[in-house]
């Protein structure tokens, strides 16, 4: 039975020919590669954050403060990291989050396309953003047989929605990710200083602009006015949602819908007892609120409060080992946000899929090591919250 450490192998045994990874197989080298081959205004864009970029550095570091203990003698010779996720089953835990400018972190602006064929290279579901710069019919279809799913960042017009989600509905989504953090765009620096907002500019907007709806509510064709087409998209972008707007969110659709930012318990039980699907805790990579905790260290009291109703998780994810350890905590699943996109940047298709099989490698030997021959066991085992550095140093 193959497994994903298996990867690994493959490169080292090309390495006997001279053959070295076109891309490389951690994070660090990877975000600074990127960071040299990514144009300024995406590159800024998609590694920045708000305020001070301390919420973003946080959800990263946290990590580290969190450790997992060994079990030896245990057979881990075969290795399981499948999952049951609303009535799919999915050859691993791990996903690609939404990221609102995908489309452009390639050269040839369809980051989407590419993203939804490292998908089906790979069997890692795609989570496709309301902001994407190719159809999502056509960006679902190339996720070829792996399951795709729809994130809503929801308009004002209810008509607008209803239509954004029916068409992924019948596009193949499997669920619904509605955002609840982004009605309004957190302070980010980086993007201040250079003036640069892509949906401005008319990027990720190809979603609105082959929607009947928005087309009618522009009343021409948006090719012909690309300007107006903004403006009417900058007036229409962000409801903002409260509990009340779960049951119209309901009628929408009969697909599971996840809500994406609950870092609070309270907010994870009102969400159950309303009847959604799913649970989504993540603080938006620290892009949209800055002076927060680390998403990793609210996910333990998010989980025990969604009781049986899954929760997935993102936010400061670079690498297997971050994977398994809040997989330990509980998650349900696991997403890959940045990473993915360096790929794209560094790759296409083959780049983003070369980052998910390295996570997934690095994911399957540390159970192995570990002797966690399944997630199960690697839930069983839990997690331990390390001492403080400055205590551990003494």
């Amino acid at each position: 039975m193959p497994h994903y450490g298996d990867y690994q192998n493959a490169i080292y045994f090309a390495g006997l020919s001279g053959k070295t990874p076109d891309l490389p197989v951690d994070f660090a080298t990877l975000e600074a590669r990127a960071a040299q081959a990514m144009p300024d205004n995406v590159r800024d864009y998609v590694m920045g954050g708000c305020g001070d970029e301390a919420t973003q550095d946080a959800n990263a570091s946290a990590f580290a403060h969190w450790g997992m203990v060994p079990r030896m003698l245990v057979d881990c010779a075969s290795r399981d990291l499948s999952i049951d996720l609303f009535g799919m089953r999915l050859p691993s835990p791990i996903f690609m989050a939404p990221i609102g400018v995908t489309g452009i972190c390639t050269d040839d602006g369809h980051g989407d396309l590419a993203a939804a064929q490292a998908s089906a290279q790979t069997g890692v579901p795609f989570i496709g953003s309301t902001l994407m710069n190719d159809p999502m019919e056509d960006v679902f279809a190339a996720c070829g047989d792996t399951p795709a799913l729809y994130q809503l960042y929801t308009p004002k017009n209810p008509d607008l929605a209803a239509s954004l989600v029916a068409r992924a509905e019948k596009a193949g989504a499997k669920a619904i990710v509605v955002t609840l953090d982004t009605w309004v765009t957190g302070w980010r620096p980086r993007d201040l200083n250079t003036g640069n907002f892509p949906q401005l500019r008319g990027h990720v907007l190809a979603n609105y602009t082959s929607d009947p709806v928005f087309r009618q509510l522009l009343g021409k064709d948006p090719a012909e006015d690309v300007q107006a087409a903004v403006m009417l998209w900058v007036g229409l972008f962000g409801k903002v949602l409260t509990w009340d707007d779960l049951p119209w969110l309901r009628s929408l659709t009969s697909l599971p819908i996840l809500l994406k930012g609950i870092c609070h318990p309270d907010d994870a039980r009102r969400a159950v007892d309303a009847g959604v699907d799913g649970i989504y805790c993540s603080n938006h990579g620290g892009r949209q609120a800055n002076g927060g905790i680390a998403a990793i260290d609210m996910l333990p009291d998010v989980v025990k409060a969604a009781a049986d109703t899954p929760v997935l998780f993102d936010s400061g994810v670079r690498s297997g080992t971050d994977v398994v350890k809040a997989l330990a905590m509980g998650a349900a699943a696991v997403g890959i946000g940045r990473p993915y996109c360096y790929g794209l940047a560094l790759g296409g298709a083959d780049g983003a899929a070369h980052v998910l099989k390295s996570i997934l490698a690095e994911a399957d030997l540390l159970m192995a090591v570990n002797g966690m021959p399944d997630l199960d066991a690697v839930r069983a085992a839990g997690i331990v919250r390390n001492p403080p550095f400055a205590l551990r140093n003494r």
